[in-house]
């Protein structure tokens, strides 16, 4: 169950990602993804400025004059937030509130994509997973489904601790018969594997990663051995920071995910979420 302070940290996010997607990047949203199509409309007279290959040269012989096909877009999108809430979202420095950890910044970048597809009428959908899923909530029109994805980024905090991102991917690509919109909001620490998956579902979806990272990864000791527990297993061991800080690189990371095919951007925990969450809308719309 979620503690009165977590409770308290929800309503709060409720409100700002509300706010934030209403004057910040609402248009940003439904410029860079468009809809599925263009669905038919009408066939009307050719008039002089229609783009000659939307002729409809069937009905143009029968009438004996020009004819061209009118479409009109498809603006309904299926948006579905896959969220890891294993135990390595449990860390962070408090960034710039000093409270902000990688799970609550995950909160809001949850929160506000949420918000933001209500807006436009598009129905979102959340996967919660760590060594396992954890929750599906199938996609749907709903006001509700603000607050539940956030509150399912706290609520289910990976009990098992481990990340199995080749797992929910697989499960993503089950799951969605329909070409989709895809976030996939994580750290992206995890084991090999996931690639192949990944590649996969980018290729029938458009598929978006925000890397959440915290400043506390790169700011080790460069000599040395440090003491750490892993946050995702519990076990304590002794590590080379120098080797750690390369294998976590968080430009590397996105640098993998943008070669699987997807549109990645670094969101670290001392950043505002919805600005990082504004300027990957823009590149993705210039794209």
């Amino acid at each position: 169950m979620l503690t009165s302070e977590e409770l308290r940290q929800i309503r709060r996010i409720t409100l700002q990602a509300g706010r934030r997607v209403d004057s910040l990047f609402a248009g940003g949203y439904r410029s860079a993804f468009r809809g599925r199509g263009m669905e038919f409309e009408e066939v009307r007279p050719y008039v002089p400025g229609d783009d000659v290959r939307h002729i409809d040269w069937n009905v143009t012989a029968r009438a004996q004059e020009p004819h061209v096909k009118e479409f009109r877009e498809e603006r309904e999108l299926t948006l579905m937030i896959a969220v890891d809430v294993s135990g390595s979202m449990r860390f962070g420095g408090g960034g710039q509130d000093g409270r902000t950890d990688k799970r609550l910044q995950l909160a809001r970048l949850g929160g506000a994509l949420a918000f933001a597809a209500t807006r436009n009428n598009d129905r979102v959908g959340l996967l919660a997973f760590s060594d396992h899923v954890e929750q599906l909530v199938p996609p749907r029109k709903s006001r509700g489904h603000a607050w539940r994805v956030i509150r399912e980024c706290f609520e289910h905090h990976g009990q098992r601790g481990r990340t199995d991102l080749a797992g929910a991917l697989e499960v993503l690509g089950r799951v969605l018969n329909r070409r989709a919109v895809i976030f996939l909001l994580s750290d992206f620490v995890c084991g090999s594997g996931w690639e192949q998956p990944l590649g996969v579902l980018a290729s029938k979806h458009r598929v978006n990663a925000l890397l959440v990272h915290d400043p506390l990864e790169a700011s080790l000791p460069r000599r040395g051995l440090v003491q750490l527990r892993d946050a995702e297993t519990g076990q304590v061991c002794l590590v080379d920071p120098r080797r750690l800080t390369s294998a976590v690189s968080p430009k590397e990371r996105i640098r993998q995910l943008e070669q699987c095919g997807t549109r990645a951007t670094g969101v670290s925990t001392d950043q505002d979420p919805f600005r990082a969450l504004e300027r990957h809308l823009r590149t993705v719309g210039r794209r």
